[in-house]
């Protein structure tokens, strides 16, 4: 059933993100996601799609979500981590 949830929300997000670029943010790319990150003053992100299918990403997603829930008030994601955590994050899938 985890599997199953994980599938639906990566399906979610990338409707999301191809919906969120088309209407509300032109600068975010085709193939693209727009991501804010911060525990009180939120820090946006523009992420490759493909980041969702990497496992480290994925933990990430699923341990926010348990904890805080996603919410969606500018338009992407919201993630309520350190940036310092999402850039060591986003720099380690950079180089894979």
């Amino acid at each position: 059933m985890g599997l199953m949830r994980l599938s639906s929300s990566i399906s979610i997000l990338k409707c999301f993100s191809r919906f969120c670029s088309r209407k509300y943010h032109w600068d975010v790319r085709k193939g693209h996601l727009a991501v804010y990150v911060g525990e009180e003053q939120k820090r946006r992100f523009v992420v490759p799609i493909t980041y969702l299918e990497q496992p480290l990403f994925q933990n990430l997603l699923r341990q926010l979500e348990e904890e805080y829930g996603f919410d969606h008030p500018m338009g992407g994601i919201t993630l309520s981590c350190q940036v310092d955590m999402f850039n060591q994050l986003t720099t380690t899938l950079h180089s894979l």
